[in-house]
């Protein structure tokens, strides 16, 4: 036990990080053990529906002139390639994490705007790995007095990683779901642990919050 790291689920808000269309399985930008995590993230985001408790989805969205891309895959872009660009079908949000159908709000998410999606629910654009950087997302966690951010997605190495880190920086209590976020291996769960975060499976978490 940990009184400043544990917990505190009546408070706590999912972060969805990058689980796009083409990150699935055949995609463009096809990230491994994605489309595996698909139906933990649903359950995830099903039981904080259910509660009324804060979903933020955070997503990546490339201009098609690639001048919002980062530097290692800008020149991709340049050339043609079609990873998670504005508009497509690809950039959209994997349907499973979604209560209903829709398309993203290129529009307003790239010009830093909070596309509302349900009543606890909210999409964020990030242009870097982190999903605090250049975004929204503190202030309006801050807004809905939330201080543990339960963390799922795609892909830990780089965004997920990056992402709760951040968090931790901003005295965040952090749990990160092991089985809905791909890319985790033994040693980033070690790392992960000791700078506080609580690592747990789906299963193990969903069954704490209703006890």
């Amino acid at each position: 036990m940990n009184r400043y790291t544990d917990p505190e689920d009546h408070r706590s808000a999912l972060i969805t990080i990058d689980v796009q269309c083409d990150t699935l399985d055949g995609g463009s930008f096809e990230v491994p053990g994605t489309s595996a995590i698909l139906p933990q993230i649903g359950r995830l985001a099903a039981s904080f529906r259910s509660r009324g408790a804060p979903i933020i989805h955070v997503v990546r969205i490339y201009k098609p002139d690639g001048s919002n891309v980062d530097l290692c895959r800008r020149d991709a872009v340049q050339r043609g390639a079609s990873l998670v660009v504005a508009g497509t079908s690809g950039s959209q949000i994997a349907p499973p994490l979604l209560p209903s159908a829709l398309l993203l709000d290129s529009g307003l998410l790239l010009r830093g705007g909070i596309q509302e999606i349900g009543a606890m629910e909210w999409i964020i654009y990030k242009p870097r790995w982190g999903a605090f950087f250049q975004t929204p997302l503190e202030s309006h966690l801050r807004s809905l007095d939330i201080s543990t951010l339960v963390f799922a997605g795609c892909n830990f190495p780089n965004c997920p990683r990056t992402s709760i880190y951040e968090a931790s920086e901003r005295d965040f209590r952090i749990v990160a779901i092991d089985d809905a976020i791909s890319g985790l291996y033994d040693r980033g769960r070690a790392e992960l642990e000791h700078i506080g975060v609580t690592v747990i499976d789906t299963e193990s978490y969903l069954k704490e919050i209703s006890a």
